[in-house]
Order: C-alpha cells, then structure tokens, then sequence
C-alpha cells in the first residue's frame, strides 16, 4: 500500500503544481466575485470540471438560470464522455469506487492514467488514490487562494487571464499535433460571429450548441466515408 501511494503521488507531481496554481487563480477570482472559500471548495468537491468552474463563477454572479449553467457545464464536458470510454473496462473493475473514478476524471488524470506502464491490477490500486490526491491539489489551490485574496488585498484584474492562456496553449499544442483542423477552426469562427450577434454576455451558450452541432455533423461525415 505505501509503494501504491508513493507511485501514485510521484506520477501526480506535474498536475501539483499546475492545479495548485491555477486553483490559487480561481480561488482569488471566487473571493473577488465575494464568494466565500467554503463555496470554493465545495464546488472543488462537487463540480470538480477545471475551466467550467471558473466559467461558473461568472454565471453565479450575472445571475444565470440554472438551465443555462446546466448546458454550458454540459457542453463544456462533453468531450469527457468520449474519451472516458476506454477506461470503462478498468472503472468496472473498481468496485465502490467506480462512482468516484467517473466523477474524479479530468483532462489531466486521463492523460497520467494512460501513461500508467503497469500491470491491469496494479494500475487500477494506482488510479484510485491518484485521483482522490489530484482532486485534494485543486481544492487545496481554489482554498489557498480564497484566503489570499482575502488577507493581501491587491488587485486581480487578469487573473481570470491565466484560463484563457491555458486554452490557448492547449490549442497550439493540439494545431500542432492534429491534422484535422475542422474543430479549432469551427470552435474559433462561430464564436467570433456569435460574439458579433449576441454581445458579450449571452454568446457562450449559441457558440456551444452551433459548434456541437457542427462537429456532429462533420465527424458522422468522416465516420460514414471511412
């Protein structure tokens, strides 16, 4: 057990640092909104979805409907019901557990989890507390951040910035590495055009449904000529 969360906290390091950062961002971003760090962190616990929740944090304070909330969350995950398909065989196999691993699993314990070179058994005793130790990082950087903002008042103007470089990072990275272009340059123009048509405070919402539909549409195309 101890050589199980030992390996585990070793293949989580990379996601410490950036989830304890990027939670410290959200966190001060949550005290600005004058939400409390209790708030933070239960929606660290119950949410758990990285980029929504600093979306969410926005759509508490305008006074968004719930529906609205409801299906931004829902589109902004989706691609999580796609690639959490191929850890079904060994969330099956987790017992008590499987609930926690569906809930637990982000962009960044998807891609450790794959890099995970052990046998079936041994990798899935890893996956569990893994998880339960990248969730504590997130909750533990949205907290830390809360009370920073609280107790060394300074001004936040950009802070909400650092989720949009990570985006935009991610971008670069997946243009790089993608020969199939469609996605990024569909999710780009019609955000652009809906920006133009709906303004600032309600293109989000058109911009996930019109892309979704898009993408749809263009991977049953590609799927029924293969």
């Amino acid at each position: 057990m101890k050589n199980t969360l030992k390996t585990a906290f070793i293949k989580s390091v990379p996601i410490l640092f950036s989830y304890v950062f990027l939670g410290m961002g959200y966190g001060i971003l949550m005290e600005e909104a004058g939400l409390q760090w209790y708030y933070c962190l239960l929606i660290g616990l119950v949410v758990y979805t990285g980029a929504f929740q600093f979306v969410l944090t926005e759509l508490l304070v305008s006074g968004a409907s719930l529906l609205t909330i409801g299906v931004t969350a829902l589109f902004m995950n989706s691609r999580q019901l796609f690639y959490s398909l191929s850890f079904v065989k060994d969330f099956n196999k987790m017992g008590k557990a499987k609930p926690y691993m569906i809930h637990s699993l982000t962009d960044e314990t998807y891609a450790v989890n794959n890099m995970l070179s052990f046998p079936e058994e041994e990798k899935r005793r890893i996956m569990f507390p893994l998880a339960i130790m990248c969730q504590c990082y997130w909750c533990a950087g949205g907290v830390l951040g809360c009370l920073i903002g609280k107790l060394i008042p300074f001004s936040t103007e950009g802070i909400d910035f650092c989720m949009t470089a990570l985006f935009v990072t991610i971008l670069t990275e997946q243009w790089e590495k993608a020969r199939n272009h469609v996605p990024a340059i569909a999710g780009i123009g019609v955000s652009l055009i809906c920006l133009f048509i709906f303004g600032t405070d309600f293109f989000l919402l058109p911009s996930l449904l019109i892309v979704s539909a898009i993408l749809i549409v263009h991977n049953s195309r590609e799927g029924g000529g293969k």
